[in-house]
């Protein structure tokens, strides 16, 4: 016989599921506006997103949500913290416990305002001029501040903005982890130049900076992404201003890349991120596509993903053996003399530069650093938006010595903040400290995997995160996800020494 708590559970499910099928529609403009709408749409698309924004908030704080999770949760369904029904239970109660103290208006007038706030980053970055888009973000950010009052449980507004992303890390507890990381990433940059200046060659750079028709470098991609197992018969590829992946449904997932004709990295390590994700999607259990077991474990590890892919994986010696042949047939001038020890060298010789997306793996989470940094002095209102311009290139001279010579090179180059994501950035960093552990637990139980890259077997590592990652969706938190694939606690110093090994070995054996 169903008991009472049961049937509350079923329709909470049933419940949490429309909202998916709202959210995938929201998804699905998202990514049309990103990708294909024209200009004259944007007014309208704006009043499309800010009503289904209102209809999904109306689903999620529905009275019905508080006494259907009330039964549950004094129930045995409850009882084993891991389970389906314990897991489905704890994360639609955090979602809701959020969402009722969020007002109708505001989410839709936040809906509205990222909508056309894109698009007006969007002209910004192509005038190369901050000042149009400045009224927008000022906008923008009076009312993630209004969301983080509204949704603030401790005195740091931005701690609220930070649970969105990652829940149970704290901005104190940024601070330390970006302090200690911060440090030693410093010390690393000038022992890496060094082992880098000692080799006494020039690093072969200019193989990256040739002539590489974006047609083709998409052509490239699209085969690299079946080869590394994105499943084209379940998602699509595209081209947008800044790349990113979105899932529309439990058999839709969906790339969007963006190609430089003059630097092959742009495309290449952009898809390789973009692909990682999108691995990750494809990979979540789709029965339970609608309820938080079918959902990733955190936007961290949703960023290790990624970062994995592009760096653990795009930066070995074996990954430019199996694909440098195939690159080559495409670009037989620009490769010509090509050869993958070279490229090798080129894709990880580390030079500070001002923008986030080229940057190498040593110098990556500086960049991370400074936008974390700048958030939260604008949602502090410590730092007034028209300020902006000069701040983010202070950060710059003091974190990386380099100074941005545009807006499009300085504080345009991210669309983040466009689209109300802060609290977002620092998942990249988290995500990179998660993929060093992932990768090198991989490793000791896989063998070598540049040797298996090299013969054009990325199913191992593959299939290794599924079953380490992917298959959990959300039934474990950041860290423990981290625990029990790797049997350590998520750690900067993994990830410090990783990197070391790595330029070590390539730089000496280049000396």
């Amino acid at each position: 016989m169903t008991t009472q708590a049961e049937t509350a559970y079923d329709n909470l499910l049933d419940h949490l599921r429309e909202q998916a099928i709202v959210t995938s529609c929201q998804e699905l403009l998202s990514w049309d506006e990103l990708t294909r709408l024209p200009d004259g749409g944007t007014d309208y698309r704006g009043r499309q997103i800010a009503y289904l924004a209102g209809k999904h908030h109306e689903l999620a704080t529905d009275p019905r949500l508080g006494e259907w999770l009330d039964l549950a949760e004094r129930s045995p369904l409850v009882a084993d913290p891991t389970s389906d029904a314990s897991v489905n239970i704890s994360e639609a109660r955090r979602h809701y416990d959020r969402l009722t103290r969020l007002p109708r208006g505001l989410v839709e007038e936040l809906a509205r305002l990222v909508t056309t706030g894109q698009h007006e980053w969007k002209l910004a970055r192509e005038a190369n001029d901050f000042r149009p888009f400045q009224p927008w973000l000022q906008r923008i950010v009076l009312r993630k501040r209004e969301e983080a009052l509204c949704l603030a449980a401790s005195d740091v507004p931005y701690d609220a903005l930070l649970a969105e992303y990652e829940p149970g890390f704290t901005t104190a507890d940024l601070n330390v982890r970006f302090a200690s990381l911060g440090s030693e990433l410093t010390a690393l940059l000038r022992e890496v130049i060094d082992l880098q200046i000692g080799t006494g060659k020039s690093p072969p750079l200019a193989i990256l900076r040739r002539q590489y028709a974006p047609d083709l470098q998409r052509t490239f991609c699209e085969s690299m992404a079946q080869a590394i197992g994105f499943d084209l018969s379940r998602g699509g590829i595209d081209t947008s201003v800044h790349p990113f992946t979105s899932l529309l449904g439990p058999a839709d997932c969906r790339i969007a890349l963006r190609f430089d004709p003059r630097d092959l990295r742009e495309g290449v390590f952009g898809a390789l991120h973009e692909i990682g994700h999108a691995l990750y999607d494809q990979g979540l259990p789709s029965e339970h596509y609608g309820t938080p077991l079918g959902e990733p474990a955190s936007l961290s590890i949703h960023e290790s993903q990624g970062r994995l892919w592009e760096n653990a994986v795009g930066r070995t010696l074996g990954f430019w053996q199996h694909f440098l042949p195939q690159l080559a047939r495409l670009f037989p001038a620009a490769l010509a003399d090509a050869n993958p020890t070279d490229l090798w060298r080129a894709v990880n010789f580390v030079e500070p530069n001002p923008n986030r997306v080229r940057a190498d793996e040593v110098t990556y989470n500086l960049h991370i650093l400074i936008r974390f940094e700048l958030e939260q002095a604008l949602l502090a209102g410590d730092l007034p938006v028209a300020d902006l311009p000069d701040a983010w290139n202070e950060g710059y001279e003091k974190h990386l010595g380099v100074m941005p010579q545009s807006p499009r090179e300085g504080c345009l180059q991210d669309g983040h903040w466009a689209s109300g994501m802060f609290g977002y950035f620092s998942t990249y960093t988290l995500g990179n400290l998660a993929a060093a552990q992932l990768y090198t637990k991989a490793e000791s139980d896989l063998g070598p995997l540049s040797d298996h890259f090299a013969r054009g077997d990325f199913g191992g590592l593959r299939e290794w995160l599924a079953a380490h990652v992917y298959r959990h969706g959300k039934r474990f938190s950041t860290d423990q996800l981290v625990r029990r694939a790797t049997g350590q606690p998520l750690d900067h110093r993994p990830f410090i020494a990783s990197l070391r090994r790595r330029h070590v070995e390539l730089w000496s054996a280049s000396g």
